[in-house]
């Protein structure tokens, strides 16, 4: 049995955040049937690059899913989504704020057709505020959120990263927030709106960055591969590539000097607490390189390893997947189409001792399921 097991999701939205939330229930046991206008309303179709004639990115959103078309600016296509309605647990959308009302399929219409019907209205600035009507892309968010004024080289400009990570972010919080408002509504009876606001995600994601800000006054800064709170924590150059150490506790940096064969490191008055390290960062950051140069990755992983201190080498996408740990961890699933084949992903990375998730469905083919739902 699986835990969303007779929960239906209609799932009006399109690229990333909202699609990849949805996935995530399909793959927690939700029906999730994504409807779309019958020419297609998704971009991310069109994303290449392309396996089998389907954009790899729209595979990476859409697994668990059946698909079905909808004019909905039809009056009688409306009929047919309200009835959807009648028998649906949850809808996700992430039309551009007042869309949904424009086509009379608010909140409070679809409430009325089905009083335990929960709404999760994604975009990308919510529902109120002066941005509240303009459009959510994720570069945007991280530029306006302050992620891209604390990533990037020190001397280099603002810098987005490298994956569409506040897009990811909210696709969590959608599971989350369902999650809850499922359990609110075992308790009361009733569904709800959720307001989601990928900005909103983002700017509560800054952690320490604004905590830092808000309770001390402490501006952050951009620092490429350094902390802005803790030193040595960054990337040293090795003599085939780069590894990542995280000395982040006093006791792994005196094993860090003992691991470099400097231990008179540890009683030096430029480094002998974390605040003295961060004001001579640069210097201690160069004394080791000078060090870790001398050899290859691996042999200073296994150094790292046997000290107990944090690290790993900086891979490429490629090393990553066909890293041991990858394969040990059976994180690559593959999903048969019967049209276009073989669909390889990375699995929910949810691995429970009770419930083996299941892939039930590639992600579909615009309409695939007209005749069946």
């Amino acid at each position: 049995m699986q835990p969303l097991e007779n929960i239906r999701v209609l799932d009006l939205s399109r690229v990333l955040a909202a699609p990849t939330g949805t996935m995530l229930l399909g793959d927690l046991g939700a029906e999730v049937i994504r409807i779309e206008h019958p020419e297609g309303s998704d971009s991310m179709r069109e994303w290449g690059p392309f396996v089998n004639g389907q954009s790899t990115y729209y595979l990476s959103a859409n697994r668990n899913k059946k698909s079905i078309t909808l004019d909905l600016k039809l009056e009688s296509e409306r009929e047919k989504f309200k009835k959807l309605v009648s028998d649906a647990d949850i809808i996700i959308e992430n039309f551009k704020t007042g869309d949904m009302k424009k086509l009379g399929l608010h909140y409070e219409e679809l409430q009325k057709v089905n009083p335990r019907i929960i709404h999760v209205a994604v975009t990308g600035f919510g529902q109120t505020g002066p941005l509240a009507s303009e459009p959510g892309f994720d570069p945007v968010i991280q530029a306006m959120s302050g992620l891209m004024d604390v990533t990037g080289a020190i001397d280099g400009e603002p810098t987005r990263v490298g994956i569409p990570i506040a897009d990811i972010l909210t696709s969590h919080y959608v599971v989350i927030g369902v999650l809850a408002a499922l359990r609110q509504r075992d308790l009361t009876g009733n569904g709800q709106f959720i307001d989601l606001s990928l900005f909103d995600v983002q700017l509560s994601s800054m952690a320490n960055v604004t905590s830092a800000y808000l309770n001390a006054g402490y501006v952050s800064k951009r620092l490429g591969n350094q902390h802005n709170n803790i030193a040595p924590y960054q990337v040293f150059k090795c003599k085939d590539g780069l590894i990542m150490i995280c000395a982040g506790t006093e006791l792994q940096f005196i094993k860090l000097c003992m691991l470099l064969n400097k231990p008179e490191w540890v009683q030096d008055e430029r480094f002998k607490t974390n605040v003295l390290r961060k004001n001579h960062e640069n210097l201690l950051a160069e004394m080791i390189n000078e060090i870790t140069v001398t050899k290859n990755r691996d042999e200073w992983l296994q150094l790292l390893h046997d000290y107990k201190i944090p690290g790993g080498q900086v891979l490429t996408v490629a090393e990553a997947l066909e890293h041991p740990q990858t394969k040990a961890r059976h994180l690559i699933g593959e999903v048969e189409h019967p049209v276009y084949g073989t669909v390889k992903f990375i699995k929910n990375p949810l691995q429970y001792s009770e419930l083996n998730i299941q892939y039930k469905y590639a992600p579909p083919i615009l309409g695939e399921h007209n005749d069946s739902l």
